[in-house]
């Protein structure tokens, strides 16, 4: 399919698990009944983003992928024809969690999972606390409406990870995310961090002529105050529609796939490539003969 109808679920959260996921439910309806075809839900949509402190008892919230969350998903994408990408908190074992995106096809099938793969640790944001590494790898999902790549907040800052899920065939670069301000910081430090955000999910969208889709939430929790600006970009890093810092919002955009052969065509970036220069890149830092 040349076009595809995207929907973007942005919503604040609170402490009842059932709650945020019915209300989610309800928010994948309205870009459904807006005519999305794939519909994305923030990062860790079903609770408040816990990594704000250090608590064991947070571990309760996991649960297995595919598992309760999925099941119920399901049968929604399977009712509204749509599929649906959805950021959960992942228990693969007892004392190994992962920060976790389960893709459902608009039958309701579940096509498989992504792990993120960079964990950050900050304060306010203690995810190596919580999640273990992704060791699936990076990952595209052929869904009935387009191959599109998932990758989850803290990857959005790595070009890597980008570049390898668009040469993986990603004709979509989503990215669920839950990233937000101190309340006790500047407006014009707010500023430049949204903006440093926002460039570099787009210069990922130049750099690989792909459409990027980034999903974040809103509303305070615990000092921070998350910042919303969901948007989407075409595959020259256009910005095609972004959303407001405080408000909760269904949008659904039509994103023309056939854009990334007119961009790769003129800015053939892929093109020339020299992929025998970049050996280096594995290091950690080139300081050692």
């Amino acid at each position: 399919m040349s076009k595809v109808n995207v929907g973007i679920v942005q919503m604040s959260c609170t402490a009842d698990k059932q709650q945020n996921l019915q209300k989610a439910i309800v928010k994948v309806r309205e870009a459904a009944a807006k005519g999305a075809q794939i519909v994305c839900l923030q990062e860790l949509f079903t609770s408040l983003y816990f990594c704000d402190v250090e608590d064991y008892d947070n571990f309760k919230l996991a649960e297995a992928i595919p598992g309760p969350s999925t099941d119920v998903l399901s049968k929604v994408a399977a009712e509204l024809g749509v599929v649906i990408i959805a950021s959960l908190f992942e228990k693969r074992a007892q004392g190994v969690y992962h920060n976790t995106t389960a893709v459902l096809d608009a039958d309701g099938a579940y096509l498989g999972k992504y792990r993120k793969m960079h964990i950050p640790d900050d304060p306010g944001f203690y995810e190596k606390f919580y999640f273990t590494p992704g060791d699936l790898g990076y990952k595209v999902f052929k869904t009935k409406f387009a191959t599109i790549g998932v990758l989850i907040c803290w990857d959005q800052w790595y070009p890597e990870a980008a570049r390898i899920t668009a040469l993986m065939g990603a004709e979509i670069l989503f990215y669920p995310t839950a990233i937000g301000w101190a309340t006790t910081q500047d407006e014009a430090t707010n500023v430049k961090q949204y903006n440093a955000w926002q460039t570099i999910q787009r210069s990922h969208a130049v750099a690989n002529g792909v459409h990027v889709v980034s999903v974040n939430r809103v509303g305070e929790e615990a000092g921070v105050k998350f910042w919303g600006g969901s948007f989407f970009a075409d595959p020259f890093g256009e910005l095609l529609h972004q959303t407001t810092v405080e408000e909760e919002e269904v949008i659904v955009k039509e994103l023309d796939l056939d854009k990334s052969d007119y961009y790769r065509s003129h800015w053939p970036f892929l093109r020339d490539r020299r992929i025998d220069s970049y050996q280096p890149i594995t290091k950690r830092l080139i300081d050692e003969d």
